[in-house]
This record gives structure tokens, sequence and C-alpha cells, in this order.
């Protein structure tokens, strides 16, 4: 994420907020990783795009025959809901997530729906020959499964700070993995956030169903 500059005499609110934010990463590193999981913040891409939003609540399924990806980190992290949110029920707003970030993705016959009021937003794409592509994207998953994945100089067990292979910094001391490249068939995701720099969706179709992903 960039942060603007400020230069002479700054304001008592700009310097205010900027003291919360450092103290928030004092914070943040100064507590042991096994406890990290309570206190992590939402990933921060690198040179890329902020994932920092808040959450709806309402978790989507995501399923794609094949996905193939290049540049591939995964770790831990924190959504937070917006405050208030009726979706927040007894998590107090905040869902604990695997963060998985892919440079350059391909996805074949994917599908994505959401339940609402009973019934299903369901959007597809990619089934005709010619896959769903992303740049930089992430997903943040309470469920990810698939019937293989395959991964390329897979490192497991890494501080997230220190990753390279998507562009992307996790927290500090949180463990994580990262490879060159992942393949997995029959992916399927349970998700409450998804970002990307671009994303392409051939053949996209959206409606509602009364059967989801």
């Amino acid at each position: 994420m960039a942060t603007s500059e400020i230069s002479g005499g700054q304001a008592p609110e700009r310097a205010e907020r900027r003291g919360r934010v450092r103290f928030r990463r004092a914070a943040l590193m100064g507590v042991p990783a096994v406890a990290a999981a309570a206190t992590l913040v939402i990933l921060t891409a690198q040179g890329a795009i902020a994932a920092q939003f808040a959450i709806s609540g309402m978790p989507f399924t995501v399923t794609a025959d094949r996905l193939e990806g290049e540049g591939f980190e995964q770790f831990g992290g924190m959504d937070n809901m917006a405050e208030g949110s009726p979706n927040a029920g007894d998590t107090g707003g905040q869902v604990l997530v695997v963060v998985s970030a892919i440079k350059k993705a391909k996805l074949t016959r994917l599908c994505q729906s959401v339940e609402i009021g009973g019934t299903y937003l369901r959007i597809t794409a990619g089934d005709k020959g010619i896959p769903v592509s992303a740049t930089d994207l992430t997903t943040d998953s309470t469920v990810l499964s698939g019937d293989q994945a395959d991964f390329d100089n897979i490192e497991i067990g890494g501080d997230a700070s220190t990753f390279t292979k998507a562009g992307v910094k996790g927290p500090l001391g949180v463990f994580g993995q990262q490879a060159d490249t992942v393949t997995i068939a029959k992916l399927r995701q349970t998700n409450w956030a998804t970002t990307a720099a671009r994303f392409r969706l051939p053949n996209l179709h959206l409606g509602f169903s009364s059967k989801g992903c």
C-alpha cells in the first residue's frame, strides 16, 4: 500500500493518525507468534493492490476445474467486518482466514456463488475454452480443498513477512508457505474476500439460481 508523504508542519489530525498507525505496527511486532492469530492485520499487498477493506460477513463459494498459478504464497490473516455489521453474530466482526496470494493465475470453469435470501447469486466464466485470468490475485478463505495440489520449489514454515514469490508481505512472525508455481485440480473454496489487480472473465454469466456452485 502506498503512503502519502507529509512535509513541513503537519496538521495535528494527520500526526495523530500516523502515530496510531505506528503504534498498531509496533504492537503487532511485539505479539508472540503463538498468539498472533488473535491480533493479525489483514493482508497488505506490496506494489499491487490493497486488500484492506471491510468484508460483508457473507461467505461465498468459489470452484474451478483447474487452477494454475505462478508465484504462490499462503499465510494466516484476520478479516474485519464494518462496525455494527448485522452479520457479525458472535464473531466480534472478525474472521480468521487463510490468505492465498498468486502473482498470475488461470482458472478453468470458474463458478462463484453467494446465498442471498434463500436464493443464490451465481457467476460463471472460463467455460468455453479460454480460462479466467487474474494478476495479483488474493483470496481470504476458511475452507480450501481440491482433488490434488502440485507445487514447484515449495518452502513451508517461512515467516510471511519475508515472502517474495507473489510480491506480497504477510504479518511479521506468522507461519506460511510459498512456491514458484501451484496447480490445484477441482478447486473449492469458502471465501470471505477476493481481490485482484486485473481479473478477466471470458464468457461471463451472472444471474440468480436455486443452486450454488
